[in-house]
């Protein structure tokens, strides 16, 4: 028997009654509580919760009706809707028993109880408890990604012209079925706005299932996608649904589609235009709903004319196009990003939260980005995690100096701008961000030095 039955609640004015059951589930149980006095039991639920309440029917006042146990049944369940309750009683019948659980009681025992019938009606009690705290959960889970769905691009930050160009084709093809091509660099976001066009469909109620395409193996592709019958293959020991079954009514998203080859991409034009799947091992095919959206970071049009991507399948996927903006094109996003990225990780990593000053974010806004949002993620995160001060500086960020790599500037130019920043960056580099050492060698101060790095956005 399971050591922890929870919280257990008995309220019986037979006092033998009470040390008896108290004797037996306090081996079983988390905690035990008795009370004699039905009329405490309002104050036992406002100041606890319990797993199980075991209730007796009859009180003194009332020997065999039942009529009291049934009015406290009525108070518990007015307190608490998914209050768990067992009655008891010595004079129990079919008739009250029915009557006791069409007014919410979850179980009926009766007296002299067996020890090991007990028991097991409290753990299965207790098992409903648990699952009706499941459904709560997941109905207050619907409820939060429905209202998080209504706010429009909730986790899609910018404000630039680029960005509200991509809002307004989202919005366009949103409410249609169609097939959407998702084109964009590395860490531009992509399944972000895959599982927005979800949210925005006629399909939001209904699943969203993403798959890597770059991370699938040429032997585990059907598999994957369309899934397997037992016994199929060496590993196949039970039947397993394939993505686009899962994805059934829903939307499939296929990320680094440009990664396929060409015997793949054949696999899928065919399932795509049938609008059919045939599991391995199995000669019955499975007619699919779904709603795809595919993305790439590669050049589909130039590998068409390559020849390793077929036309008739950039055809297929793509009834809309949407380019994503890489992060250096939508600049005047980074502050708001950034910011953003501040919160989260402050919150993540218990700190308070750092300000910003404009010189450190004119030198996150001079930065190309070449991991576009992602890298400024990461970025941040790092400067959270490395920072002692209440705000970020600019020797915080020291590391995107390494990755820029710009070449240094030679002797033969004469450009005084050019040759300044190239020094700083250099003196910057050579100690590790830190301006007081980095002035020093310049032999400058440190105000001088900052007034530089802003000029130069450093």
């Amino acid at each position: 028997m399971n050591k922890d039955l929870g919280k257990i609640l008995i309220i019986d004015d037979d006092e033998d009654v009470l040390l008896a059951a108290k004797f037996l589930l306090k081996k079983h149980a988390h905690e035990v509580i008795i009370e004699k006095n039905p009329k405490k039991i309002p104050f036992l639920l406002n100041n606890d919760t319990y797993d199980v309440i075991l209730l007796d029917m009859n009180f003194s006042k009332d020997i065999t009706s039942g009529k009291e146990g049934f009015y406290w049944l009525h108070q518990i369940m007015e307190k608490d809707p998914s209050a768990v309750v067992i009655l008891i009683t010595a004079f129990g019948d079919v008739e009250m028993a029915v009557k006791a659980l069409k007014e919410g009681a979850t179980d009926f025992v009766l007296k002299p109880w067996q020890n090991e019938k007990l028991l097991a009606t409290i753990s299965s009690a207790l098992k409903l408890k648990r699952s009706y705290n499941e459904v709560d959960e997941l109905k207050q889970a619907k409820k939060t990604l429905q209202e998080a769905s209504n706010e429009p691009f909730k986790d899609i930050i910018g404000e630039s012209q680029a960005m509200k160009d991509v809002f307004a084709i989202i919005d366009k093809v949103g409410l249609t079925d169609a097939n959407i091509l998702i084109l964009g660099e590395n860490g531009t976001g992509k399944e972000l706005i895959a599982r927005a066009i979800h949210q925005r469909s006629m399909r939001r109620d209904n699943v969203f299932i993403g798959v890597d395409m770059g991370a699938i193996t040429e032997t585990l592709f059907e598999s994957e996608l369309f899934g397997h019958k037992k016994g199929a293959f060496t590993d196949a020991k039970e039947d397993r649904a394939g993505r686009f079954e899962v994805a059934n009514k829903g939307t499939l998203f296929l990320d680094e589609i440009g990664n396929l080859s060409l015997p793949l991409q054949s696999k899928l034009l065919t399932a795509l235009q049938k609008r059919e799947v045939t599991r391995i091992g199995s000669n019955k095919s499975i007619p699919i709903d779904i709603r795809l959206v595919c993305a790439t970071n590669m050049p589909l049009y130039e590998m068409v004319e390559e020849n390793t991507f077929r036309q008739d399948l950039v055809y297929r996927i793509n009834t809309v196009e949407i380019t994503l903006p890489p992060l250096r094109d939508r600049r005047e996003d980074i502050p708001i990003l950034t910011n953003h990225f501040i919160k989260m990780y402050c919150k993540k990593y218990r700190k308070p939260l750092k300000k910003i000053p404009a010189m450190a974010l004119k030198k996150l806004q001079a930065y190309h980005w070449p991991g576009n949002i992602r890298e400024l993620q990461h970025a941040i995160e790092r400067a959270i995690i490395m920072s002692d001060e209440q705000q970020l500086k600019t020797e915080d960020f020291f590391f995107l100096n390494q990755k820029n790599g710009e070449k240094e500037i030679g002797l033969d130019n004469f450009n005084l701008d050019e040759v300044e920043r190239a020094v700083i960056q250099k003196a910057i580099n050579k100690h590790t961000g830190n301006i007081s050492k980095a002035a020093k060698e310049l032999g400058l101060t440190r105000a001088s030095l900052y007034r530089r790095l802003e000029k130069h956005g450093l």
